[in-house]
């Protein structure tokens, strides 16, 4: 995918799947959806809980990746890795909104939000720059099988 393509898939609303380094022993990386938020040529926003197994290990590494994957055919997908560089703590409410309005509709976003205010509290967010991409476009190929 080109620089614009690929900016532009990781802008769409997607769950994502954060990848993060487990350094307790010999244990693979910790791999969990999560809802994520992406400007094109900025950082790449996710939130959780400031005492979760994620946060804890993103603290460590000072790094994640993230991949986002288009699940019909022609398949597509969008992976970036980079350092944290920011912390958000506590947590923005706008950018707690912003996330919600992304994934639901809006008449469960306000549902959410309203049921979930505790999270202000106890989230926080991480900001990841995209340092090094992974892309692929499987639709030029299909096209062949078409």
């Amino acid at each position: 995918m080109s620089r614009g393509d690929r900016e532009a898939f990781l802008h769409e609303a997607r769950v994502g799947v954060l990848g993060v380094t487990d350094g307790r022993g010999d244990r693979a990386p910790l791999l969990v959806p999560v809802w994520y938020s992406y400007e094109p040529g900025g950082d790449v926003l996710v939130q959780t809980g400031r005492s979760s197994l994620k946060a804890k290990l993103i603290r460590e590494s000072g790094r994640f990746s993230l991949c986002a994957q288009h699940e019909t055919p022609p398949y597509r997908y969008v992976s970036v890795e980079g350092p944290v560089v920011a912390v958000d703590d506590p947590l923005d409410a706008a950018d707690f909104e912003a996330l919600a309005r992304r994934y639901l509709d809006p008449t469960t976003a306000e549902k959410y939000l309203a049921a979930n205010r505790a999270q202000l509290a106890e989230d926080v967010a991480f900001r990841m720059r995209p340092q090094h991409w992974r892309t692929a476009d499987f639709a030029a190929f299909a096209e062949n099988f078409g």
